[in-house]
């Protein structure tokens, strides 16, 4: 066998050759890479277009999601196109232009996939969007092709001469359908509107083609899902019944109604696909009972009064008609303020749908004890209400409490006995019936007068008036940002100060009126500097509340408020607090940390007071 050997210039070609193909072979395996890009979107003038043209892009959207080699960047392009056309269209710009490159070459530059090829390496290419909107086209007839009553054709909005707008063009189809249910038509029919579009006048002609169909009423309403809840109860909670005209409007109020009475966790209704033969639609209604029974258990804490632990029993269902009973065990004064630990005991009984509807009986029965600064009490107290709901805005209350009061002031221990009426009414605008649940915007407001009989330490007949307001603003930041705003003022009328029980006497100071000075400080006080209570009383709150991030928020606040012996508020020396505060978010409320010091330090006035609860202070 003949050996041959390789020169050096042989070896050196061979070399070169295998380095020409090693570098064609990286050069072919960076072509498959993934192409990094920028997208840049030419600004069309119009805020809401390029706001909706961006987020329809796929070239926005996966461009660090779903990296791609230099084809499928260019065929990601293409797809865009007919989004922004399709975008643009539904803004009435239907002619418009629209251009896309990458690294300033065409996408119909049959060179382009060269030019990616030889980007080097992780370097980025820009691709632009140029979009020329061209004419908005109007709306131009606007017609309706059915028997139609005049109020439904009103729920068209639309009128010549407005921009073709899509979306608007296919809303008013959903208005209009709903329009005829509302009226009783509820198996009216709309076909998608013909829209045609006359590009010499710049126009869109736009046809509704509807099918009226029966007008019908409310048939048999059945019930799905009763087990312990009385079929009777739910038949008298609903606000519609058979024969009434069919609005579905009101059957979701009276679907929601039911669910407002609390034994149900959820309800819907379902509509029978046809009329029967008197015309009539029958309804039913599926629900979901809650468990019967709850307890739930609170804390709080604050400087002034220490912790208060408590825990409450319910029993949502009694008799099988929404009838409530709640139990409630509270031990309070474990703190630097108090002088000793206190007690407060409460049964309450609730009985809604009391002969009318939106309107509940409820009893009370409850025992107090505690130990303040102000006073020591036990008391035990028997009252009633009629509790009614005029309004989604308007409440009221009338009742009769009788009393058994113990209290002891300065040294000095007496026993009275108190028949009482109050009388209150209420507005609220909020929507918000949980209170541990953020008020985002709305109002609260209240008004009470209570007329009082005192017999045994002291025999005089006194009215106390009291009233309150809260108003929350949001800033249209989908309540992360809020202004709260909160004020009372009380009065006392009918007896001089010391004719009137200690604790139904009006005081100030602490979380519900002027935080930074301990519970009941502000006012007239005895010569040992202990609280002797108020005649009039008033305070007002500025607090701002800002969310951060999804769990965390925080808070700033200035309280002010007077206490004196005078008859009308407004009257005594005006002490002032202020604080920060830091808010947990759960899902069953904020947990809420205040810190609070007082602006005007007065003898006997602590530095701070710290307020710790669930839920917002107001």
């Amino acid at each position: 066998m003949a050996t041959r050997f390789i020169g050096c210039e042989s070896v050196i070609r061979l070399l070169g050759l295998t380095a020409l193909a090693l570098a064609a072979a990286v050069h072919c395996a960076r072509a498959a890479d993934p192409q990094p890009y920028t997208v840049v979107l030419a600004d069309t003038g119009h805020g809401d277009l390029n706001a909706t043209l961006k987020g329809s892009s796929q070239l926005v959207a996966l461009r660090d999601k779903v990296p791609v080699p230099p084809f499928a960047l260019i065929e990601r392009a293409r797809s865009d196109i007919e989004r922004f056309r399709t975008v643009l269209e539904s803004f009435g710009y239907y002619e418009a232009r629209i251009d896309v490159s990458i690294a300033k070459h065409a996408l119909e530059d049959t060179d382009l996939t060269s030019v990616l090829d030889a980007v080097p390496d992780k370097t980025s290419v820009e691709v632009r969007v140029s979009i020329a909107t061209g004419p908005l086209y109007r709306l131009g007839r606007v017609d309706i092709e059915g028997a139609v009553p005049e109020s439904a054709r009103k729920a068209l909005t639309l009128k010549t001469g407005d921009p073709a707008v899509a979306a608007q063009v296919l809303d008013a189809q959903a208005k209009l359908l709903d329009a005829l249910e509302e009226d009783g038509y509820a198996f009216a029919k709309a076909d998608a509107p013909d829209a045609v579009a006359d590009s010499a006048a710049k126009v869109l002609n736009v046809t509704y083609k509807v099918e009226l169909g029966p007008k019908v009423r409310i048939g048999d309403i059945a019930f799905k899902g009763l087990k312990d809840v009385n079929e009777s109860f739910a038949r008298h909670a609903l606000t519609i019944k058979p024969g009434d005209p069919y609005k579905p409007s009101k059957i979701e109020a009276a679907r929601e109604k039911l669910v407002s009475y609390g034994v149900f966790s959820g309800a819907s209704v379902r509509a029978a696909d046809h009329a029967d033969s008197d015309g009539r639609v029958p309804l039913t209604f599926d629900v979901q009972e809650r468990k019967r029974h709850a307890v739930t258990i609170a804390g709080a804490y604050s400087t002034d009064l220490g912790i208060t632990v408590s825990t409450t029993w319910s029993h949502r269902n009694l008799f099988g008609n929404a009838e409530q009973i709640n139990l409630t065990a509270a031990g309070t004064g474990l703190g630097t303020s108090t002088a000793g630990l206190g007690y407060n005991l409460s049964a309450q009984f609730l009985k809604p749908l009391f002969l009318e509807q939106d309107q509940t009986l409820e009893f009370d029965v409850a025992g107090i004890k505690q130990d303040l600064d102000a006073y020591d009490q036990q008391a035990q107290t028997l009252a009633g209400f009629l509790r009614r709901k005029f309004s989604d805005l308007w409440s009221g209350s009338a009742g009769l409490s009788i009393t058994h009061d113990q209290v002891a002031q300065e040294g000095t221990d007496r026993l009275y006995q108190l028949l009482s009426l109050p009388v209150t009414v209420a507005y609220d605008s909020t929507g918000v019936t949980d209170p541990l649940l953020d008020v985002r915007q709305g109002m609260r407001a209240s008004f009470a007068v209570t007329p009082v009989k005192s017999f045994g330490a002291s025999n005089p007949i006194f009215v106390i008036l009291q009233t309150s307001a809260s108003g929350y603003f949001d800033f249209g930041t989908n309540g992360r940002t809020v202004l709260a705003l909160r004020a009372l003022a009380g009065s006392l009328l009918g007896a001089s100060t010391f004719d009137v029980p200690p604790d139904q006497r009006l005081y100030a100071g602490g979380s519900a009126t002027v935080r930074g000075y301990a519970y009941q400080s502000i006012g007239p006080k005895f010569a040992d500097g202990t609280p002797a209570g108020a005649t009039s009383v008033d305070a007002a709150t500025i607090e701002f509340r800002q969310r951060i991030a999804d769990e965390w928020g925080v808070a700033a606040f200035v309280d002010a408020g007077q206490a004196s012996d005078t008859a009308t508020p407004f009257n005594g020396q005006v002490r002032t607090g202020a604080g920060l505060g830091v808010r947990y978010y759960t899902p069953i409320g904020a947990v809420r940390l205040d810190g609070a010091i007082p602006l005007s330090r007065g003898p006997g006035t602590d530095a701070f007071e710290i307020y710790i609860g669930l839920g917002q202070a107001f």
